[in-house]
């Protein structure tokens, strides 16, 4: 059972990370894409992550 647990907080750990909003955002963008599945939509995805990275980074400097 403390290897499913350990294995469950591994995963959760590297996609969730520091930051939950990029996980959340990335997960609707596939969704999103899954959805609609248009091939012309492929510049979706590279759009939303540059765009989670800048809010991720922002929000983290801000507090300084």
């Amino acid at each position: 059972m403390n290897a499913i647990v350990g294995f469950a907080r591994f995963w959760y750990d590297f996609i969730i990370g520091d930051d939950w909003l990029i996980a959340a955002l990335i997960a609707v963008a596939l969704v999103v894409l899954a959805v609609v599945r248009h091939a012309w939509l492929w510049w979706v995805l590279p759009l939303v992550v540059v765009l989670a990275l800048g809010a991720s980074l922002w929000r983290a400097t801000r507090h300084q």
